[in-house]
């Protein structure tokens, strides 16, 4: 390559096109010992890269040696564009004053359309440093001669970098405006680069527009452009933190933070990026609920932002400081004071975060009595109710209701968790996973706990009934959106069966899988991104939950719903036309008792333990009467429904003296178990029976109870594939599966059935049109659940509720496989004479051997639902 003026001008409009081909071609530049302007433009170009992508230290060194070179070439423009691209990067490596007097000589320097250029970095710097209305002036300064020199890239630029100041100000509408004419110009160009970070933009802009799904998309594809430049992603994973953390998945946006300051800290990357990374970190180590590592990285963040300069992000970061101490358990007059100090900073930058930090105050001034204080701060969070993205509305709902309450108003505290509840129902059905479904509705969590606070102090067991189903398993009032056409999803379905299946061989051959897991997780992020994609169908307008239909609906039957108040288990027992409260123990002791009891079980499935049994039974008569209360005195001689809390739900209920020898069985609210209730079966009433391999019975029960359906179609050995396995459950009227369980506690819609070709998971059953009627799983663990959001549950048997499956019956524990076989028999017995499944659980258990392997067999198991 020469030299030449033509080749070397090519250089910097190449750098946000293929910045690895431009750094290529300038190193050639310089080893052709050209003059001093063309090697000013090649150093200035290994700056820019090593700027963006590798070490400021050697960056800065490129672009001293460039600025020198352009004052040795005698060309103004040329010395004003370098101290332009200089003042970037001494601002990004944290000196701030020395970056902004480049710019002021660079300004000085220019004219022009070169001097455009330069104003236009010095906004991009202005906005790194929170002064939007510095930058904003300068970019107005800047377009019109842009525009006039027709330099559509230079243009689109600053039309990007005006609407993400906008965002950042909360001025949506114009951001899209001005993402939509710089992203027309951006088609007209070549600059790769440049058209990946437009998309990131407009996955910021849907974000702050309160589109999850579609900023996920959005910040996917960007990343998918920017690996195929081969340039890393610093800002897109900023940006992906805080959308993760508004889907409710704090832990994965700490993960991302965390792993994405380490690569900064190993190549010397830009500290400005790095205490925006520490910044995201700590708001998502709050989020997810520790307080000590929010705490320590909102600190080195605030310390970070004032060395910089950068007074609009450390004031964010001192509001995640104040909010994470909190978390911790401080409270202080002080702290009141910095709140204040902090939201009213927030509001003269135009923050949209300002409500966040009067609520702030308002809660600690609460917590120390100090009402008249409290009262003013929340009175500014208030505001924000009626407008903004969802999250801002709610907040302002929250400060509503804390108003309310101090004043005394029980009506207006139910009537602002009404509305902020509301708020969320919308924004949760724009959803169409139901891990982001579930995982959101956390941001409720304090509504429906207000709620119930005071719905107990009405003394109203019909109000608490209410408001405790308000908020609880909402991800089964509707179906998850399913993406039929999504080739994409498939594909990674079906590579991920195959790599799980042949990991799984090699385990059991005692090979090495460590190639293949790390394969496998790779896969498993891509299906849930995928899934994360999907936007919810039209807003939700199923029927509220009516406490006079459930109570018609229920006839003989007794529905008893575990509502948790102040970490006290209320027992509302509820039939015969009425609702009773009756007070139950501690949720804490009640939790560590199931613990203990699950272990029991665990141990009772091998035999040889008989000796743990009356410990296991002990433990049963310990839960109940933390768990029932004086209600368990009042059950009646009919079938029973429970419905607990997201976190008890792995209480083996049939274990309980008072629900041992009854029709029994278990809902994750009464709402779910109305609409299964009212769930009519399928026409046809077909029967599927399957056998998974591995199994030490070998499904032994499975040819026994083909019999017994005559018609009944049996998938076993090879035909017990995945893709034929789900076109014959689809719309059947009773599915067994005789198939190994795992239940992935770290990732519950991967929890899986073993089948011929590989795994069977959560993300395969919501592709059907409609789930059987009635499954009966035969393993271990198949009923075992997440907890996660307010109250919401994740795993195999909450992902077949929304589906049209109406009974399910699984064990919440591990089971010993010869034992099921004479319980599945029996189950099946019952069920051919017409006994719902309830029932016919019921009357297997009693017809089981009465040593402990088979006592602990029958307890592990439970029917869900209403069919």
């Amino acid at each position: 390559m020469t030299a030449g003026s033509e080749s070397v001008s090519e250089l910097l409009p190449l750098v946000f096109a293929d910045p690895g081909e431009a750094r290529t071609r300038a190193e050639q530049v310089l080893r052709a010992a050209p003059p001093p302007l063309h090697a000013s433009v090649a150093h200035q170009v290994l700056g820019i890269w090593q700027r963006d992508f590798g070490d400021l230290k050697v960056a800065l060194g490129h672009l001293r040696r460039a600025r020198d070179l352009a004052a040795r070439a005698e060309s103004a423009d040329r010395e004003a564009d370098v101290l332009a691209t200089l003042g970037v990067a001494l601002v990004h490596a944290g000196r701030t004053r020395q970056g902004l007097t480049s710019f002021e000589r660079g300004v000085a320097r220019g004219t022009g359309h070169t001097r455009a250029r330069v104003l236009y970095r010095r906004a991009y710097v202005w906005w790194v440093l929170g002064h939007h209305r510095e930058a904003l002036e300068d970019v107005r300064r800047a377009l019109p001669v842009l525009r006039q020199a027709g330099d559509d890239i230079w243009t689109a630029r600053a039309l990007t970098l005006r609407a993400t100041v906008h965002l950042a100000l909360g001025a949506v509408d114009r951001a899209v405006a001005d993402f939509t004419a710089a992203e027309r110009l951006w088609e007209t160009t070549g600059q790769e680069h440049d058209k990946a970070d437009v998309v990131e933009s407009r996955g910021l802009a849907a974000f702050r527009s309160g589109d999850i799904p579609a900023a996920l998309r959005l910040l996917d594809e960007a990343e998918e452009r920017y690996a195929k430049l081969g340039t890393p992603t610093y800002m897109l994973s900023i940006r992906r933190c805080e959308v993760l953390m508004a889907a409710g998945l704090a832990p994965e946006a700490l993960a991302e933070a965390d792993a994405t300051i380490a690569l900064l800290d190993r190549i010397g990357g830009q500290t400005t990026r790095k205490a925006e990374l520490l910044l995201a970190a700590a708001c998502a180590a709050r989020s997810a609920g520790d307080a000590h590592t929010a705490v320590a990285r909102a600190a080195v963040a605030v310390r970070l932002f004032a060395a910089q300069r950068r007074m609009w992000w450390e004031t964010h970061a001192r509001l995640v400081l104040i909010e994470a101490r909190v978390t911790a358990g401080r409270r202080s007059g002080r702290m009141v004071a910095d709140a204040a100090a902090v939201a009213e900073k927030l509001a003269s930058f135009g923050s949209p975060a300002a409500p966040e930090a009067s609520l702030l105050a308002g809660r600690i001034a609460l917590a120390l009595g100090w009402t008249a204080d409290a009262e003013r701060h929340l009175a500014v969070a208030a505001r924000s109710r009626y407008g903004g993205p969802p999250q801002a509305r709610v907040t302002g709902w929250v400060a509503q209701a804390l108003r309310a309450r101090a004043a005394g108003s029980r009506r207006g505290v139910l009537e602002a968790c009404r509305r902020g509840l509301d708020v969320l129902d919308d924004h949760r059905m724009t959803l169409g996973a139901s891990e982001l479904r579930a995982h959101i509705t956390a941001q409720g969590a304090e509504l429906a706990a207000l709620a119930q606070e005071v719905s107990l102090a009405q003394g109203s067991p019909r109000r608490l009934l209410e408001w405790s189903e308000r908020w609880r398993a909402t991800v089964l009032s509707a179906p998850p959106t399913r993406p039929p056409a999504d080739p994409a999803l498939l594909s990674g379905l079906t590579a991920y069966r195959e790599i799980a299946a042949r990991a799984e061989e090699a385990r059991m051959e005692g090979r090495p899988v460590p190639a293949l897991e790390r394969e496998q997780r790779r896969l498993e992020r891509e299906i849930r991104s995928r899934t994360h994609h999907i936007r919810g169908a039209a807003p939700h307008d199923a029927d509220r939950f009516e406490v006079a239909r459930l109570l018609d609906r229920l006839g003989d039957a007794c529905l008893v719903e575990l509502a948790v108040v102040d970490g006290r288990v209320h027992v509302l027992l509820c039939g015969q036309g009425r609702v009773r409260r009756f007070a139950g123990g501690c949720v804490a002791e009640a939790l560590a008792e199931a613990e203990y009891v699950q272990a029991g079980l665990r141990r009772l499935a091998h035999p040889g333990a008989d000796a743990r049994l009356p410990l296991v039974e002990a433990g049963g008569r310990r839960l109940q009467e933390l768990l029932l209360g004086g209600a368990a005195r009042h059950l009646g001689a009919g079938p029973v429904v429970i419905v607990p809390p997201g976190a008890l739900h792995r209480v083996p209920w049939a274990l309980l003296p008072a629900l041992r020898e009854r029709v029994l069985s278990v809902s994750p609210s009464a709402g779910s178990w109305l609409r299964a209730r009212e769930t009519e079966p399928p026409p046809g009433g077909r029967h599927v029976l399957v056998r998974g391999p591995g199994l030490a019975t070998g499904g032994a029960e499975v040819p026994e109870v083909a019999g017994r359906y005559g018609t009944a179609t049996v998938l076993e050995g090879d035909d017990a594939h995945v893709p034929r396995v789900l076109e014959q459950l689809d719309g059947a009227a009773l599915a067994h599966l005789a198939a190994h369980g795992t239940f992935r506690a770290d990732s519950p819609l991967f929890s899986n059935l073993r089948m011929a070709d590989g795994p069977l998971i959560v993300h395969d059953f919501e592709r059907l049109a409609r789930s059987p009627y009635r499954i009966i799983l035969s393993s271990c663990d198949t009923a075992r659940l997440a907890s996660v959001g307010a109250d919401e549950l994740l795993g195999l048997v909450t992902a077949l509720l929304p589906l049209g499956t109406a009974g399910v019956v699984a064990s919440s524990a591990p089971v010993n496989d010869a034992a099921v076989v004479p319980l599945m028999l029996a189950l099946h017995k019952g069920l051919d004479t017409g006994l719902s499944l309830a029932e016919a659980l019921r009357d297997a258990r009693t017809a089981l051997p009465g040593d402990a392997v088979h006592q602990a067999t029958g307890w592990a198991f439970a029917a869900f639902g209403a069919a």
